[in-house]
């Protein structure tokens, strides 16, 4: 047991970075610099600012006018300070418009002299009230600090499935947004990517520890994460949608908000049981213009409208064949989900151990059994009595009318010959969902590195 949940558990090393950035205002299409620090457990926007850093006493609350809000009331007063601030003459009544005056103004100058100092003026002893003159610089301030439990990242513009260039932005749990943060190099834009990234899984694994210590074994949280849902039905932009999805014992849970509380976790939009579901890549993005198409599982088909240009998608698969379509940033968070989804599963089916469906076969109402001991049972509903039962590696093939009716194909031990047994279920997805499943875990019981050999996304991901 202690092997399957050890890869979910295993610590990232959180990231601690700082560089130059530019965030870039959409509606007016202009950018400026900014500077970013991150840490553990936030990442921080500065932008730069001269500030006072010796001199007048006067000077020293200029913040207060920054944090003061929309209104603020000024009281004026004359200071003496003020002609030297604006490199005036003392007694000066404004700026000469005699630029051959050696009086020298900001308003007239190319730059501003932060230091306060002139060249044509002379020095000035310790007593004289230029002495006192505020000294100024250029510093980084804090102004905007996102919080990156549970928060999120999208590189895609808005309403559309088209990635920024060399651009993203990070969004807090509370919705806050550090705005479209862009840099000037490709490599730039993916290693802060990455280093965000690695950030907010480490503390969503630390977030799975602590709730995890409140439930019992059988119930714990493999993983969750962001992801973009498309939404079905839309217009041909295909909109994607901010989705959380959890994998938590039995279930695989899909929410509009993380789950903060433990009575958060019955208010989830969709909650499937893992046996039932079936986790496919679609597409893996390994270079520019490159797809790879890929069916991870053969057998069951359905057919997906792969034309957008998001890469990194994968669907989940639930009962009445209905799915649901996802996409991720990165292509570890792929390799992620796939063998987190392996995982729970295999658990869950080890937990389970069996699981009887109600189905009809040549009128009569029978029970269906798949047991991960046992194999494949069917029993009348009535009586109990037992019709037919075969192991798993008796299973020889299986054909379906993609409604209701299955037809499962037996080699007999004895004769060697093929049965054809023939079931009717209320939802056939679903319990052709649950015969993988059992099925995948047998063998991954039998063979531990099954799940691994099976990683679409992990091969590609290291092999590029």
């Amino acid at each position: 047991m202690f092997i399957y949940l050890n890869f979910c558990f295993c610590a990232l090393l959180s990231q601690t970075k700082t560089g130059i950035a530019l965030l870039y205002d959409e509606v007016s299409e202009n950018a400026y610099d900014i500077r970013l620090k991150l840490t553990k457990e936030v990442l921080t926007i500065q932008k730069q600012d001269v500030v006072c850093v010796s001199g007048s006493d006067h000077s020293a609350n200029v913040h207060l006018l920054r944090n003061a809000g929309d209104e603020v009331t000024i009281t004026v007063q004359y200071l003496r300070e003020a002609p030297s601030f604006l490199k005036l003459p003392l007694g000066s009544p404004g700026p000469s418009s005699d630029h051959s005056s050696g009086a020298s103004s900001p308003l007239f100058d190319s730059g501003l002299h932060l230091n306060g100092n002139s060249i044509n003026t002379a020095p000035s002893s310790p007593s004289s009230p230029i002495a006192n003159e505020p000294k100024y610089e250029k510093r980084w301030l804090d102004t905007l600090s996102v919080p990156l439990s549970m928060a999120r990242i999208s590189r895609y513009k808005a309403g559309t499935d088209k990635l920024r260039s060399n651009a993203f932005e990070v969004l807090a749990l509370d919705g806050v947004s550090t705005g479209i943060l862009q840099f000037y190099t490709a490599q730039e834009s993916a290693d802060w990517l990455r280093a965000i990234s690695t950030n907010i899984s480490d503390l969503t694994l630390q977030n799975m520890k602590m709730a995890n210590k409140c439930c019992s074994p059988s119930d714990q949280v493999i993983h969750m994460g962001w992801v973009h849902e498309r939404l079905e039905g839309t217009d041909s932009s295909q909109l994607y949608k901010f989705k959380f999805l959890a994998l938590k014992g039995s279930s695989f849970y899909v929410f509009s908000t993380p789950p903060v509380s433990t009575l958060d976790w019955v208010r989830a939009e969709k909650i499937y049981n893992l046996c039932e579901v079936l986790f496919k890549i679609h597409k893996l993005w390994l270079a520019d213009d490159c797809w790879l198409q890929a069916n991870l599982y053969l057998g069951i088909h359905q057919d997906f409208d792969l034309e957008d240009h998001r890469p990194y998608c994968f669907s989940v698969m639930v009962g009445h064949g209905k799915s649901h379509y996802f996409n991720v940033e990165l292509c570890s968070e792929l390799a992620v989900w796939e063998k987190s989804f392996q995982r729970a599963i295999f658990l869950e089916v080890q937990r389970t151990g069996s699981k009887t469906y109600m189905c009809s076969w040549q009128g009569d109402t029978l029970c269906f059994t798949v047991d991960f001991a046992l194999g494949f049972t069917c029993f009348d509903s009535k009586t109990k009595n037992v019709l037919w039962r075969f192991k798993f590696s008796q299973l020889k093939g299986s054909s379906d009318d993609g409604k209701t009716k299955v037809k499962l194909l037996f080699q007999n031990l004895d004769t060697k010959q093929i049965e054809t047994k023939e079931l009717e279920f209320q939802d056939l997805t679903a319990v052709l969902h649950c015969i993988h499943s059992f099925i995948a875990a047998k063998v991954a019981s039998v063979d531990p590195v099954f799940i691994d050999s099976q990683s679409i996304a992990r091969k590609y991901m290291y092999s590029n």
